[in-house]
């Protein structure tokens, strides 16, 4: 009875290290097509791994960037979904869905998505990011402006959210757009949206 136990852990040890080697062959390939451009190929060879694992959270969130990559919007939102599904506490399947409604000029769900997110994680990062754009695209400048200066104060030279502040000084006609530029500037002397701006 022993010897049994000690031969079924070991072929269960054995079989568990061969699919473990297996799923990471499989990963590598997909990033080294990822890294190509070739984003088909990248889903493609993660494909038998979907079959194997369908709410497998990774492989969702894999998914919904990499149909997002190939722009395969409703795909990626599928996958994205499915991967909030699979772990609902998870922000990553919300970030991804919010760049999508971003890229796609669904700016109102952008909104919607960021917002909920917000109420998780008041100070996350890109979802503050996120939602100033949404807003700044729907001509929401006075809510965007109160977020990005939120930011800001926690962030004082992050060159994103300076930015976004720029975006909306010029679409406001502020006159404190010029400085800010040069703040900007001073911070990142070959930024290329000011740069461009200026031209």
């Amino acid at each position: 009875m022993k010897l049994f136990i000690l031969l079924f852990f070991s072929i269960s040890l054995l079989y568990s290290q061969s699919n473990f080697e297996n799923i990471k062959v499989q990963y590598f390939k997909s990033y080294d097509y990822e890294q190509m451009g070739k984003y088909t190929e990248a889903i493609k060879v993660l494909s038998p791994l979907y079959k194997q694992y369908p709410k497998g959270y990774t492989l969702n969130l894999r998914f919904g960037w990499l149909f997002f990559l190939n722009k395969k919007y409703p795909d990626a939102i599928k996958y994205y979904k499915q991967a909030s599904l699979s772990n609902s506490y998870a922000l990553d399947p919300r970030l991804g869905l919010i760049q999508i409604y971003l890229t796609t000029g669904d700016f109102e769900q952008a909104e919607t998505v960021s917002y909920e997110l917000l109420k998780i994680d008041f100070y996350n990062y890109y979802a503050n990011l996120y939602v100033t754009r949404a807003l700044i695209a729907q001509g929401k400048y006075e809510v965007a402006t109160k977020i990005i200066l939120k930011m800001l104060a926690l962030y004082p030279t992050d060159i994103m959210y300076l930015e976004q502040l720029a975006v909306v000084y010029k679409n406001t006609d502020s006159k404190y757009l010029p400085k800010l530029y040069e703040d900007i500037l001073i911070l990142d002397p070959n930024n290329v949206y000011v740069r461009s701006e200026m031209k």
